[in-house]
């Protein structure tokens, strides 16, 4: 069990990017569980006690509105930490945390990370940095829902899937998508048959295989990169970017 623990931490890019000596003072309080589908952390408002360092899973913070519908604003995957910095400021969920990807994930109580946080200084370097990642990650994704056509965002969505889970073959469906992107299902449809059509995809029940992620990168927007950017400039211990063709 030890084994498999220390194998799944390693694939959270932040906890292997953790030095040893502080990582000694995390590894107590880390506690491996199973995430499923569907599965809520927390509803807005709610006290958040746990922050989650993604394995392979993919959680989506979503922002509810009145008539029910949700609005993605923020994913964590295996390059982040979920629910820190909530945690930090309010303790009070700023909304849905919502498991998207079924998987793995490290979890920590957040007065145990903040402890070890204040004392361990180049951890706390590390954390502050990803801060930073996260809120350029959130405004470059409000800028590209807001301008961007639904084709060049859908690729986006995509490749940065692949960034968190590592893997070609997606666990995507066009409902998903459509929620994601903010849009109808029969537009998700025409966009994947496009997508299809060109060589870049292919499409199974419940899953979206890419074929071509040098074509997918060519039709996705200027936000991909940008995004690949800012995890690099300001969270260089980070491993396992991809190369990036269309950064700035």
């Amino acid at each position: 069990m030890a084994q498999a623990m220390k194998v799944e931490e390693q694939t959270n890019q932040l906890l292997a990017a953790v030095a040893p000596e502080d990582f000694a003072f995390l590894a107590p309080h880390l506690e491996l569980v199973a995430l499923t589908r569907g599965q809520v952390l927390y509803e807005p408002g709610d006290v958040i006690h746990y922050a989650y360092f993604p394995h392979r899973a993919v959680i989506s913070l979503v922002n509810v509105l009145n008539d029910g519908r949700t609005v993605e604003v923020g994913v964590f995957g295996r390059g982040a930490v979920m629910g820190l910095l909530s945690a930090s400021t309010t303790r009070e969920s700023f909304g849905r945390y919502v498991v998207q990807m079924s998987g793995s994930a490290s979890r920590i109580p957040v007065d145990r990370l903040e402890e070890v946080r204040n004392a361990r200084p180049k951890l706390r370097q590390l954390i502050a940095g990803y801060g930073k990642v996260l809120l350029a990650h959130t405004f470059q994704l409000l800028t590209c829902n807001a301008v961007h056509p639904v084709e060049a965002r859908c690729c986006r969505w995509i490749l940065m899937l692949h960034l968190h889970l590592g893997q070609d073959t997606l666990p995507l469906t066009h409902e998903f998508l459509a929620e994601m992107l903010g849009v109808q299902r029969s537009t998700v449809s025409a966009v994947t048959k496009t997508l299809q059509t060109a060589g870049l995809i292919r499409q199974n029940r419940g899953s979206i295989t890419v074929t071509d992620w040098t074509g997918l990168e060519a039709r996705t927007c200027e936000c991909y990169g940008r995004i690949l950017h800012i995890y690099r400039r300001l969270l260089r211990p980070t491993p396992d970017l991809p190369q990036d063709r269309s950064q700035p």
